[in-house]
């Protein structure tokens, strides 16, 4: 990362070594090390706001430079256009560089790695569909560079995913080379389909690359860009035309149907909904888990294998791709078939999930699962069962704030004079547009046509501030739309979601309005988060009304952004506080000085009280180091980066923080299994917090050293009951036939 953010020579060099003019082995350098530097999103688009244009180009210019070579020549120039291709699929991220890659004509070049000899021939500027087919298929009974066509699918794929809704290859170049490729794509998944129910071992590599052909075609039929569906669409239903009744035996196929007008009505009579809930229920059941990462060949990267520390997120569509599959037709189906809530039918099987169970089961994957991709399509089926948004456990702890007066610091009033009680906090982060403009003075009042409010400030009595609402504002809508910024989602009918729909535009909750208005999620997108980590700063500075302050350790000159305190503190939320612990809750309510104290004392390190008003505040856990950077450190830096996790375990023990407490346990095990050295260490720390399952887990692991520790006197530091807790430790390993040294 540090290498991109201040390398702009590395990487102005880097392009210059992908130049065609360089030597082979030049080029080919050069292209892996671009491969290095865009393996992830994050830094492949600030490799892009270095120099996206050149990047592309370079990219473009190599993958055109083919030849007519044969031997050794012929396999290396294969082996580069491979490095290329691997290059191009930095399209599956949306970006300025897709400007690029369309005008550097990718649909022109993606046809070349199908067809050697496609642009020698001219052909008329109207071209019917049935002799686009009959060119299509001509291509590839070619079989010109096999071992790139999962290349070109999934380029295809991406490259439809994220179009604009507005896109129109004419404007590019001719619309004939991109009609050709989904012709061609369109055929390889109608073959690959044709083909599924009688693969055999022998048939592995040549599937793999046929569902990225079908996975391409899923994507351009649910493309943003009216373009490219509806020229998938015609183009696959006239291809299916024959026998297209006969291949429905695959559920990435199955998905491709949904989105096929003619077929989706046979489906629906058919009872698929059906089908697809017995499948969702078991992927859920039975743990099915299949990451299209594992199995496609032109996908693994043994570069990516062998890098220690580099922390890769995980791809949209995530591990769980069947139930990812079976939720997309489900949506489709259920989008097209009228109300599903009213035919009860479908959930009378012994084989499915009851209405309540099913809706239970997609807020789990919501809150559970870590696939932006299934968590999104899980959302999206949970709209037509009348729940909009997006549930996770910040949402459920912040939800206990709702329609409570305790801390509310804001009021919203009606025009008919009823009157809400509302923290400041959470609008600021979840809904701004419901707060005063920046700058504005709260006693100013604004209104005109097109606005949903004006605010005044009271100057005497328990509020702060009011919001006073336009007479358009319906009351019941507004409860919905306070459901949905504490809780993170809402359930509503169908006649108050149209309310609702005014309220979340005005407010510009757009991930709201996308799940009441039933679009599709759009690939890539990133799972709307709860995260209120943004009150801890300018934002939310204006409604703190408590701090809290680290014990007293050695540090740095440390100074605070907001106020003139010395001592390390951060300005914090009673009702952030209050909502997701119970012992501060009671604190606070207690009566007690402790309750009216504008600064609360927590026994624990600065290093650890960041972390733990980060899980406050977003339910996530920092992370210590990993990899090199973890594995080259001292032993006493190691355990310095482990220390705040052991206070955090006592502390959360303490304020009967259960699910604050394993995280810090697993975080801690995880570090001591890969750092065996730390446990003596940790095992005294342990003991000091009274952290006796800790201290045996790290007894476990010293065990295996027992006799040599003892002989050296390395033990002689623990307390004797601690020694003790390593010999019996040592001992049950013996009997247990494992060994006491290593």
């Amino acid at each position: 990362m540090n290498l991109i953010e201040n390398g702009e020579a590395l990487l102005q060099m880097m392009v210059q070594c992908m130049d065609r003019s360089n030597p082979h082995s030049v080029q080919v350098e050069g292209f892996r090390l671009a491969q290095c530097l865009v393996r992830n999103e994050e830094t492949c688009l600030k490799v892009m706001n270095f120099c996206c244009e050149p990047f592309v180009k370079a990219i473009m210019c190599g993958i055109s430079q083919q030849r007519s070579l044969s031997g050794k020549a012929a396999d290396d120039q294969v082996s580069f256009l491979e490095e290329a291709c691997c290059l191009v699929l930095i399209t599956r991220w949306a970006g300025e560089h897709h400007i690029y890659f369309w005008k550097q004509g990718i649909d022109g070049v993606l046809l070349g790695l199908l067809s050697k000899d496609f642009h020698k021939n001219s052909y008329q500027e109207f071209v019917s569909l049935e002799q686009k087919i009959s060119i299509a298929q001509e291509i590839l009974s070619a079989n010109y560079l096999l071992v790139l066509r999962g290349y070109v699918w999934d380029i295809l794929g991406w490259l439809a995913t994220n179009c604009g809704e507005d896109f129109n290859p004419k404007i590019l170049r001719n619309e004939l080379y991109l009609d050709i490729l989904i012709t061609c794509t369109c055929l390889a998944f109608v073959d690959a389909i044709s083909k599924w129910h009688q693969v055999c071992q022998n048939d592995v590599v040549e599937t793999f690359k046929s569902v990225s052909a079908s996975r391409a075609v899923l994507m351009m039929i649910y493309s943003p860009s009216k373009y490219i569906a509806s020229r998938a669409r015609a183009i696959l239903s006239e291809i299916l035309k024959p026998n297209g009744k006969e291949y429905l035996i695959h559920i990435l196929g199955l998905t491709c149907y949904c989105g096929l007008p003619q077929y989706r009505r046979r489906l629906i009579k058919s009872k698929v909904i059906e089908t697809l809930l017995v499948l969702v229920k078991c992927c859920l059941d039975n743990d099915i888990h299949i990451k299209r990462q594992s199995f496609p060949p032109h996908l693994q990267n043994t570069f990516h294998d062998k890098s220690c520390c580099w922390l890769c997120t995980e791809e949209w569509e995530g591990g769980d791709t069947p139930l990812l599959y079976s939720l997309w037709g489900l949506a489709e189906l259920m989008h097209n078939s009228g109300s599903v809530r009213n035919n009860l039918n479908i959930f009378a099987g012994e084989m499915t999930y009851t209405e309540t169970e099913l809706v239970s089961k997609l807020q789990e994957i919501c809150i559970h699962t870590s696939s932006p991709g299934l968590r999104w399509y899980a959302a999206y089926v949970l709209s037509y069962f009348g729940v909009y948004g997006f549930p996770s456990k910040l949402g459920k702890r912040i939800g206990k704030a709702l329609n409570e007066k305790e801390y509310a610091d804001m009021q919203l009033i009606l025009t008919k004079g009823q009157s809400l009680s509302v923290h400041g906090v959470v609008f600021a982060v979840r809904c701004s547009a419901l707060l005063p403009p920046k700058g504005l003075p709260i006693n100013e009042k604004t209104f005109d046509d097109s606005s949903i409010k004006d605010f005044t400030e009271k100057v005497h009595g328990e509020f702060q501030k009011e919001i006073r609402l336009s007479a358009h504002v319906d009351h019941d809508a507004l409860m919905k739309l306070l459901e949905y910024v504490y809780l993170g989602y809402a359930q509503a009918g169908e006649e108050l979601v149209k309310k609702l729909k005014t309220l979340a535009k005005r407010c510009n909750l757009q991930p709201l309005l996308q799940l009441l208005c039933r679009k599709h999620p759009k690939w890539s997108t990133p799972f709307p988060s709860s995260d209120l980590s943004l009150a801890l700063g300018p934002a939310g500075f204006q409604f703190s009304d408590i701090i809290l302050e680290a014990k007293v350790t050695e540090l740095m000159c440390w100074t605070c952004s907001f106020c003139p305190l010395s001592d390390p503190h951060i300005h914090v939320h009673k009702v952030i506080l209050s909502s997701s612990c119970d012992y501060m809750r009671a604190l606070f309510q207690s009566g007690m000085k402790e309750s009216h104290v504008g600064t609360i004392k927590v026994p624990v390190s600065w290093e650890a009280l960041v972390k733990l008003v980060n899980w406050f505040y977003s339910n996530e856990l920092l992370s210590p180091p990993s990899g090199c950077l973890w594995d080259y450190m001292e032993t006493e830096e190691k355990l310095c980066k482990l220390r705040p996790y052991v206070e955090l375990c006592w502390l959360a023990e303490f304020w009967f923080l259960e699910d604050l407490k394993e995280d810090c346990l697993n975080v801690t095990v995880s570090c001591l299994d890969s750092a065996r050295p730390l446990s003596i260490k940790i095992i005294q720390i342990a003991a000091d917090f009274s952290l006796w399952k800790l201290a045996e887990v790290a007894a476990n692991y010293i065990a295996p050293f027992y006799r040599q520790l003892h002989d050296s006197g390395e033990l002689e530091a623990l307390d004797d009951m601690l020694v003790n807790m390593v010999r019996v430790a040592s001992v049950r390993l013996s009997q247990e036939g494992g060994s006491n040294s290593r």
